[in-house]
């Protein structure tokens, strides 16, 4: 059998609402046992996170299975910061993730940037693992939460990139 050829593309506003879900179902299997009270919300996660998605659609790219997004990532506006990155959870653990941080990691590079970050909860150990595998190293652990709530404790990861710097001739 055959693996699906997966597609990596620029995402577009038509597809917005089901790049939500992906995101939702993927923060339910993920992230949501790990929290409590206002931040395990499925109500409030839905409602940022179709925020997130039209915010950043214009710098999300997405990963396509016989032309069906499976996967998204996006990159934040004035850094070199990676803060969305979702597979369908059935889908997860098929290269999917790996091939969208990837391309995401290259247009990051592009753009200038010589390393790139992102977050993720310390307690989602599949996802530090994942990222590790992938060439970040921990900066940082960091309470996040507002002060008297169920605070949770976030990791920061980085990832050093190789930009290149040199001139570009059309001579050869």
């Amino acid at each position: 059998m055959t693996s699906p050829e997966i597609t990596i593309r620029k995402a577009v506003a038509s597809e917005a609402e089901r790049l939500a879900d992906i995101a939702l179902l993927a923060w339910e299997r993920d992230l949501q046992p790990f929290l409590s009270g206002e931040a395990a919300s499925r109500a409030n996660e839905k409602r940022r996170l179709g925020i997130a998605v039209h915010e950043l659609l214009d710098r999300t790219i997405v990963a396509d299975i016989d032309s069906a997004p499976v996967g998204w990532c996006a990159r934040a506006r004035s850094r070199p910061y990676i803060p969305y990155l979702f597979v369908t959870p059935s889908l997860q653990n098929q290269g999917i993730g790996t091939l969208l941080l990837r391309r995401m990691e290259s247009i990051i590079e592009l753009e200038g940037a010589d390393r790139v970050q992102l977050d993720t909860l310390s307690d989602n150990v599949r996802a530090v693992n994942f990222y590790q595998h992938q060439g970040y190293r921990i900066l940082v652990l960091k309470r996040e939460g507002a002060t008297g709530s169920d605070p949770q404790t976030s990791v920061r990861l980085e990832k050093r990139l190789a930009p290149y710097r040199g001139p570009l001739n059309d001579d050869e």
